[in-house]
């Protein structure tokens, strides 16, 4: 369905809906009964979404070209669905050097990125005495100290911005890294504590209490910093689960205006999970995930990533996405690695032939750059010399 498009079927409910939905609040009954809606209502809900987006950001879908530096995979959270993390003295266990990292950044540099997109496994000092002795090799009393300092180092040394993905903060460190690193993201993935249970997903992942990941999303509010967050669908929640989450994040951005983007992302089985037999969501839980996402928050950037819907990942515009997120053109992307970023080229040909523009952004979006540009300190004259006059990444596309 192209930007344009127009549909031949509506509910009386959903068409009544797509003039009502910009001047009041969809209310969670509203968005349970939308995000339930059968096959025939679906292209109505899609029309809803596409109008709201439209509202919000016109014909312009931005992504950050970005690379990804996976700072330490040791992680002390052993989540059903994850590849990413390990424990010391597994294949692949390990913790970048700030050579490592200086040379990934730089080579991103060469070919025009914008973003060092930091991940890394939650506070894994804390469970593993090997990364402790690691720490201390490298001179710092925790994974966060460490990460504090490589995000200063890129700051320092080369033009990109970093975004760290760190898990849970306190007050302090997010005060830390906001004075280094423009934006910062935590995934609260749901709201649903029945996924902290025996088998469930998030069984022996006691950073994902979802309680804990809103009051760091709240923090960050609090201290007016620009921040990414989302819902991972598919991993054993409800319907209602995901609306519930998309309320919570709702009721923060309401509160303190601070959210810049929020991702849906979809589950993928891999090999070797706990969770290698449980059941993708369909192209259906996408599509009518994210327009009830777009519904709920019709002033906040919505993503979904590419990568993870590949072939047909231009279909997600259709539900009222306005941006890929972070694509590189040289870094795989170490969470999904089996999933490889689409050639860039191929977004810009597969946004565009749906009617959009497609234009490069920094980690941090244009409507909140302002609020990190401002002053005399290195990170504010970094996003200065990074953002052209309306936001947008100064080079490339």
């Amino acid at each position: 369905m192209a930007a344009g498009s127009t549909i031949r079927t509506q509910t009386p409910f959903i068409a009544s809906l797509n003039e009502a939905f910009i001047e009041a609040s969809l209310s969670r009954e509203a968005a349970c009964r939308l995000i339930a809606c059968s096959d025939d209502e679906l292209p109505a809900l899609l029309h809803a979404a596409a109008k709201a987006r439209h509202r919000f950001k016109a014909d312009i879908v931005t992504y950050s070209r970005k690379v990804f530096v996976p700072l330490t995979n040791l992680c002390r959270d052993y989540c059903g669905y994850c590849t990413f993390r390990r424990d010391p003295g597994d294949p692949g266990a390990h913790t970048m050097t700030p050579d490592e990292v200086l040379a990934v950044a730089r080579a991103g540099s060469n070919l025009g990125c914008t973003e060092v997109l930091f991940s890394l496994g939650d506070k894994p000092e804390l469970a593993f005495p090997e990364m402790r002795e690691t720490l201390r090799h490298l001179g710092y009393n925790s994974t966060l100290h460490y990460l504090e300092a490589m995000c200063e180092l890129v700051l320092r040394e080369t033009s990109l911005l970093p975004h760290p993905n760190p898990g849970l903060l306190s007050a302090e460190w997010i005060a830390r890294l906001a004075a280094v690193s423009p934006s910062m993201g935590l995934m609260i993935e749901t709201t649903s504590g029945s996924l902290l249970s025996p088998g469930a997903a998030h069984d022996n992942a006691p950073d994902k209490v979802p309680a804990k990941r809103l009051r760091t999303v709240e923090e960050a509010g609090r201290q007016n910093v620009p921040f990414t967050t989302g819902l991972l669908i598919g991993i054993g929640e409800t319907a209602a689960d995901r609306v519930d989450t998309l309320l919570a994040i709702r009721d923060l951005q309401q509160r303190y205006h601070h959210i810049q983007e929020v991702i849906v992302q979809n589950f993928r089985v891999k090999p070797g999970i706990p969770m290698r037999h449980c059941p993708e969501p369909s192209r259906g839980d996408m599509l009518r995930t994210i327009a009830v996402a777009r519904l709920l928050l019709p002033d906040v950037n919505i993503q979904a990533p590419p990568n993870l819907s590949d072939p047909d990942y231009d279909c997600l515009l259709d539900a009222g996405i306005n941006d890929w997120g972070g694509v590189s053109p040289l870094t795989p992307d170490f969470i999904n690695p089996e999933r490889p970023w689409p050639h860039l080229d191929q977004l810009r040909q597969r946004t565009e032939a749906r009617g959009f523009r497609l234009r490069q952004r920094l980690p941090v979006y244009p409507e909140f750059v302002s609020v990190v540009s401002q002053g005399p300190g290195l990170l504010a004259q970094k996003v200065r010399a990074a953002a052209g006059n309306q936001g947008y990444a100064r080079s490339a596309a």
